[in-house]
């Protein structure tokens, strides 16, 4: 996956490359792109209508249990022998933020739930 991501990224590169006739360092060709990710992920949370707010918890819960994938893969498979510390610390601390993303969403849907619960 990584391998994919980082190809389109060499592509886009030299896309961008040729169409402009300069050199575009990759970092900051990736940092261009993360820092507007940045921007239209804030725009579209902040326009979502409170009505949408569980389904939205609950895409969000869904892209979090996909990082909890990923975040046991950095931190348990021995897959390469020369995997560092570092990966294995930023694989837990991904682990434990997503999965505290994830209960604290099935938390909050509980509480909206019981909202409209009769109370019979």
């Amino acid at each position: 996956m990584e391998a994919t991501a980082n190809t389109v990224a060499d592509t886009a590169t030299a896309v961008v490359h040729g169409a402009i006739g300069g050199a575009i360092d990759p970092f900051i060709f990736r940092l261009a792109i993360f820092v507007l990710a940045i921007f239209v992920g804030y725009f579209v949370v902040w326009s979502v209508t409170p009505a949408l707010h569980t389904p939205l918890m609950s895409v969000t819960n869904a892209i979090s249990s996909v990082i909890v994938v990923g975040a046991l893969l950095a931190v348990g498979v021995q897959l390469a022998n020369d995997a560092s510390w570092v990966s294995r610390l930023f694989g837990f601390i991904a682990l434990v933020f997503a999965s505290v993303n994830i209960f604290g969403g099935f938390l909050v849907t509980q509480r909206m739930l019981a909202m409209y619960k009769r109370k019979g």
